[in-house]
């Protein structure tokens, strides 16, 4: 298609939910010959990120308020932006960055995207329905997204299903995990893991009333929890109460080192679905050819294929604990879920395959140009 002016706005300050998707995106439709803008709240992770992807930050606020003149004030700096840079599709990534891109483009010729990353995003009543519908593109990032925009009524085509991405090439044969066993202690048993934000809804809890379930049948047990968040101190707890102390380690949050994590493990779950439903931490787990244990939340059903990629189970303790002990006692049944799980990441759910689905949501949308810098025109 021909190359755009695209701005990418996320009313976001971590490095969580909507943050990595979108500049992900971003980068990719960089790399495809488009101009890409990207504007995130100021002074935090999200901007480092941002800054060291190669991108300016713009000068705008996105900070959540119920102070009319501050959004007033990120309006006419987007809407002054857009004009200024001749920008075609503003693509929004979260319900207040949609609102002020709908106000900001009144009027100008560029056309509105957006990505839901999580249903409940999507509300119904006469005002969502409004901004929706003035809204070109609409990605959702599961289906079961997807079906509650459904009931928006939108035009037939103005949504897409576009599943999540992982950078395959940073998992791959990159490490032994060894490193990290020696580091956390986990000796020479079976390792389970979960990366994912200690928040209540997450399913740590579950994982652990699991293990204790399990850890009789799968003698020197460990089990990984990656992240870190509020909810931790009650899951410490927990852990407590069941004795688990010697089984469950808090490893905290990783980053560059999240590969090598990865390849320690034996065996990924994740039970519940947080603030962005393509799940990435379960992309990333068979990138690097992990077998995965997942319930059916967000778009797992859709990402983990049951008995080939890994087992899509009900979350409870006892169902949980019954699957992994039969994943963890066939070393070569795991082996082959690992690597069938590596090979779909490498084959359907690749950065490029997803910049290359959204450029197509443009151009249904109706992305056309180039607009020259200053074109003021509707």
């Amino acid at each position: 298609m021909s190359r755009l002016r695209v701005l990418h706005v996320t009313a976001n300050r971590w490095w969580t939910g909507s943050a990595d998707p979108a500049l992900d995106l971003a980068r990719r439709l960089r790399d495809r010959g488009h101009t890409v803008h990207f504007a995130c709240i100021r002074g935090d992770v999200l901007e480092g990120k941002v800054r060291a992807a190669g991108f300016r930050p713009l000068e705008v606020s996105l900070e959540r308020t119920a102070r009319p003149w501050r959004i007033a004030a990120d309006v006419r700096r987007l809407r002054q932006f857009i004009g200024d840079e001749g920008i075609q599709v503003v693509h929004a990534h979260q319900s207040h960055d949609h609102w002020l891109a709908a106000l900001a483009l009144a009027g100008r010729a560029g056309i509105l995207v957006r990505t839901v990353h999580h249903r409940r995003a999507v509300h119904g009543g006469v005002i969502p329905r409004w901004l929706f519908r003035r809204t070109a593109g609409v990605v959702a990032v599961s289906t079961g997204i997807a079906e509650r925009l459904a009931a928006l009524a939108l035009a037939p085509g103005r949504v897409t299903v576009v599943a999540g991405a992982v950078d395959a090439t940073r998992f791959v044969g990159s490490s032994d995990g060894r490193r990290v066993r020696a580091e956390l202690g986990l000796g020479p048993g079976p390792v389970v893991g979960c990366v994912a934000r200690l928040v209540p809804g997450r399913g740590h809890d579950v994982l652990v009333r699991a293990a204790a379930l399990a850890r009789a049948r799968l003698p020197g047990l460990r089990v990984v929890l990656v992240g870190r968040g509020e909810g931790r101190p009650a899951l410490e707890a927990l852990v407590a109460s069941l004795g688990l102390r010697e089984i469950v380690v808090f490893a905290g949050y990783r980053g560059d080192d999240l590969a090598e994590v990865l390849a320690a493990l034996d065996c990924f779950v994740l039970l519940g679905a947080g603030s962005e439903e393509s799940c990435r931490a379960v992309l990333e787990a068979m990138a690097a050819g992990r077998p995965v244990v997942a319930a059916r939340v967000g778009a797992l059903a859709e990402t983990v294929v049951d008995g080939e990629t890994g087992w899509l189970v009900t979350p409870e303790p006892a169902v949980v604990a019954d699957r992994l002990t039969a994943v963890l006692a066939d070393p070569d049944e795991a082996r082959r879920l690992g690597e069938a799980g590596r090979r779909r990441a490498e084959a359907v759910f690749t950065p490029e395959g997803r910049a290359a689905a959204v450029e197509a949501v443009y151009a249904r949308a109706g992305a056309r140009g180039p607009f020259p810098p200053g074109d003021r025109s509707v």
